[in-house]
């Protein structure tokens, strides 16, 4: 089992380069199976979500080359199945843009139910209602996703629901599908106008990608094409916040200044200086941090994959401050690892309600998802002694080498392996002596 060793109390110094994007490289992956020729994808972040992508097309059949540090060559000619190997898809949430990208490619798809972080009920309705409106019918059973259609034809889809995955797989079916389709309710997150921008430099014909209402008219080919993934906007926001909580001072690079707007503007109302560049950004903090309230909502509002983050960062600051939940059911678990480390927090609901202390103190911790451990990899930057956190997996779906980048910041972080503890009943089955 392998945990993060954490001695906090050193202030981040210096800089750091943020990684490819995972939400857009994990439907970007996917979409590649499109194509009728190779493609090259480029700042691809080394994560375990993108290795398991890369795996779910090698299986099926696609030449998957490691062409450099992040860069991939993927020959998807040679795709032999639409079936997605079960044990592996559901090991991670975005094994569902397989559906849109296989069925748009072969008309058929077969994907197990998704797994991913447990944030509550994150139902497939308004995927399936997409597939639908395009011509296909659905079964579902024993954990499979079975997709199948004669002929996929464009059609007015309305989500009842904002719901960024289901935008992704209508664009996925619909790049290809006879006729204009029209997505409304659509979502609007950077990372689907980074899909879009991919499809169309394969020859797609996607419009209105970050508005509430996209176009896509049909082709009947795609080529190949060379791309490189947009910067991650919740990885750059996780440095930001942790600058911002052990009081340090940090070039953040390798980013897009206005994919960040929403964050950049709560963290200085908390009293977090920020100086922005092109392509890179100076974060500090040179005062006392204050309370500030804070609601998740889609984009262009506060990221829901930011709360853990700036959640803790609040608790480091004076006052009192209120954090809603907008989006998902479950996404306060993380609360009670937070109060093993001194945090005073109240959660009714999808509302937190923390009361600053200023400090932290290290403890033992568990990551329960993804966000909620980079959350915990923060306090335990701030925290006046050791934080050891277990279940690090998580953290590894999303964040490309996360310990080495805190390190070159000065942080000190360990990652160990320790034995898995023995069972309790392991005694029984062992012979006296």
């Amino acid at each position: 089992m392998d945990k993060f060793i954490i001695k906090g109390g050193r202030r981040l110094e210096g800089e750091v380069t943020i990684s490819g994007a995972k939400n857009a490289a994990v439907a970007i992956l996917p979409a590649v199976i499109l194509s009728d020729e190779p493609c090259i994808v480029e700042n691809v972040p080394s994560i375990s979500d993108v290795n398991i992508s890369l795996r779910i097309l090698s299986e099926m059949g696609a030449e998957v080359t490691n062409i450099g540090k992040d860069a991939y060559r993927i020959d998807p000619t040679k795709i032999n199945k639409c079936c997605v190997p079960y044990e592996t898809a559901r090991k991670m949430r975005a094994s569902y843009y397989f559906l849109g990208a296989l069925l748009g490619k072969f008309n058929k798809a077969r994907v197990s139910m998704p797994g991913g972080c447990p944030l509550g009920d994150r139902p497939i309705d308004q995927h399936l209602k997409a597939f639908s409106a395009l011509g296909a019918e659905y079964t579902l059973s024993q954990g499979m996703i079975d997709l199948k259609a004669e002929k996929l034809r464009g059609s007015q889809i309305f989500f009842d629901v904002v719901t960024v995955g289901a935008t992704m797989n209508a664009m996925l079916a619909a790049v290809k599908a006879e006729g204009l389709t029209i997505i409304e309710n659509a979502a609007k997150e950077p990372h689907i106008v980074d899909l879009a921008n991919f499809l169309n430099s394969m020859g797609a014909n996607i419009m209105g990608a970050g508005t509430d209402v996209i176009k896509v008219r049909g082709v009947e080919h795609l080529h190949g094409t060379t791309y490189a993934v947009i910067p991650d906007q919740i990885e750059a926001g996780t440095f930001m916040i942790a600058a911002a909580a052990t009081k340090g001072d940090v070039l953040i690079k390798n980013i897009i200044p206005k994919h960040l707007e929403s964050i950049t503007k709560k963290l200085e109302k908390i009293g977090v200086n920020i100086e922005q560049y092109d392509d890179s950004m100076r974060v500090w903090v040179d005062g006392p941090l204050v309370k500030a309230n804070v609601k998740t909502t889609p984009h262009p509002g506060f990221p829901t994959d930011m709360q853990p983050q700036i959640a803790t960062l609040l608790t480091l600051a004076s006052g009192t401050s209120i954090v809603t939940e907008g989006v998902w059911e479950q996404r306060f678990r993380y609360v009670d690892e937070l109060r093993r480390m001194g945090a005073d927090i109240t959660v009714n609901g999808k509302v937190a309600l923390i009361e600053g202390t200023g400090k932290l103190m290290g403890a033992p911790v568990k990551a329960c998802d993804l966000r909620a451990g980079a959350a915990l990899i923060i306090a335990g930057l701030a925290a006046s002694g050791i934080t050891e956190i277990e279940d690090i997996f998580h953290i590894e779906r999303g964040y490309d080498c996360m310990e080495g980048k805190l390190r070159q910041l000065g942080a000190d972080i360990e990652k160990v392996n320790v034995p898995d503890k023995p069972k309790e009943n392991d005694s029984d089955n062992k012979t006296a002596v």
